[in-house]
């Protein structure tokens, strides 16, 4: 099996070489022949440009072999893969770049054509997607036809084996054959999913040398890890491909990050790309942009509000209450008032229900639109909040939620928003907050601006009306 993803790897550089040259060659026609109209004058000789593919084409191989586009992609998801060819096309792009400007002195390179080169990056980046899926498509149908199988052999019968195995199920594409499980802490014959333990861990040594497993995934429960490094020294020395799935679920609930100290790897328990300089920066930007806008196309809303609130009800026309925001600290968010004035006990410890009547005729309206939110917009403008981002939560609440739903503190690690991951989902209202705080937990961990913008156009399309409001 090993040879046989070495001998697919090479088949992949020589597909990206043939690419990469159609890429180029395309390119300088669409460029140089085209655009130039039959007209070659003026243009550097056709024996320069394809000359010039003894360098282009290593160049292209190398970065794509930097981002590990050769590596093994059998359980890659296309997104992930689409990511690193498009970041590999873009570091090619300012290689050549880079190239012709250290050149410039040189009369060829002083003239090569730069629209050729960002042309020629954006069709090789095009091939090789429309390549690469064809090329996984059909890899996948031979594998639910039993061809280029792997054959593995689970060490441990843990919660980290259980969510393997789903996985496996739920993508037969990725060609794994689990043949069984061997376990000390359970009769040999119970079985998850079809899957059965097969012996004990003490006979692995065995095992595999009576089998030809392609790889061996050590899914030991965290109470075993004792015998982890007796587990690893046996897969070892038989030389079978050897993979860890860590069952720390109950530990560390999602994918962790790992930074190099000093040659010591140590394991963040919780990735947040927000806490980065650059990353806020840019969230904090859009935020400010955002808001003013949004003041600005809701300004005509918030006075016809305004004064139907005013004409229909006595009291504030903004609700303020004091809510818990970034690293625990609390703010006033505004809202507009929708429900009569009560007292500061009534407002702190009672939830709005359905049919309530402390809620106006225009707080229901409102209400179930999400336009009493609309004055948040000035939170997100002072800093308070963000367009996107978990929802904020009164303090006596957080004091409750926080001794019983397990990780709900985490949230308060970015600004909370006036939309989220939860919300767009139909998390919103009178609804579980243990599947709110899942939902806010995964938006934490895998924040992107291109997250946020599709949150922001789900809300347009589905936010607004909310059923779960009363």
């Amino acid at each position: 099996m090993k040879s046989e993803r070495k001998q697919l790897h090479s088949w992949f550089i020589l597909f990206d070489i043939f690419i990469t040259g159609i890429a180029y060659i395309f390119s300088w026609y669409v460029v140089i022949i085209l655009r130039a109209g039959g007209d070659n004058l003026g243009v550097l000789p056709w024996w320069f440009y394809f000359s010039a593919m003894v360098v282009i084409i290593p160049v292209a191989i190398a970065t794509n072999a930097f981002f590990s586009l050769y590596s093994s992609s059998r359980t890659e998801g296309f997104l992930r893969e689409t990511y690193r060819i498009i970041e590999s096309n873009i570091i090619i792009f300012l290689l050549i770049n880079t190239i012709l400007l250290l050149g410039n002195k040189n009369i060829y390179l002083y003239n090569f054509s730069r629209l050729l080169v960002l042309v020629f990056v954006a069709a090789n980046a095009l091939f090789e997607l429309i390549l690469r899926n064809i090329i996984r498509i059909i890899l996948s149908s031979l594998r639910k036809r039993n061809f280029n199988l792997r054959h593995i052999l689970l060490v441990g019968y843990s919660d980290a084996a259980f969510k393997f195995i789903d996985r496996v199920n739920r993508n037969p594409g990725w060609g794994y054959i689990i043949h069984g499980i061997v376990d000390d802490t359970h009769d040999i014959g119970v079985s998850y999913r079809n899957v059965s333990i097969i012996d004990k861990i003490s006979n692995l040594q065995k095992i595999i040398s009576d089998n030809t497993f392609d790889e061996i995934a050590i899914t030991l429960s965290l109470s075993e890890y004792n015998k982890l490094r007796n587990v690893v020294d046996i897969c070892e020395k038989t030389g079978v491909h050897t993979k860890f799935v860590p069952d720390y679920g109950t530990v560390i609930p999602t994918m962790p990050v790992a930074d190099d100290l000093d040659g010591l790897p140590v394991i963040n328990i919780r990735a947040v790309p927000l806490q980065g300089l650059f990353n806020r920066f840019i969230k904090r930007t859009i935020d400010i942009i955002g808001s003013i806008v949004g003041i600005l196309i809701f300004s005509p809303i918030m006075i016809i509000i305004s004064i139907a609130i005013k004409l229909t009800s006595k009291g504030a026309i903004i609700f303020k209450q004091k809510r818990v925001g970034l690293h625990n600290k609390l703010f006033v968010m505004y809202k507009f008032r929708s429900m009569i004035e009560q007292t500061d006990e009534e407002e702190k410890t009672k939830w709005t229900t359905e049919n309530d009547d402390r809620v106006t005729k225009v707080g229901r309206i409102i209400r179930s639109t999400s336009l009493d939110e609309v004055p948040q917009f000035f939170n997100v403008l002072k800093g308070d909040m963000s367009l996107v981002g978990p929802r904020p939560e009164r303090e006596q609440f957080v004091e409750k939620f926080k001794e019983t739903i397990p990780r709900y503190m985490i949230k308060h690690q970015v600004r909370p928003g006036i939309t989220g991951w939860a919300q767009v989902n139909g998390l919103r209202g009178d609804t579980a907050i243990d599947r709110r705080i899942q939902y806010d937990l995964w938006y934490i961990e895998n924040w992107s601006m291109i997250l946020d913008i599709k949150i922001l156009i789900l809300t347009i399309f589905r936010g607004f009306i909310n059923k779960n409001a009363y």
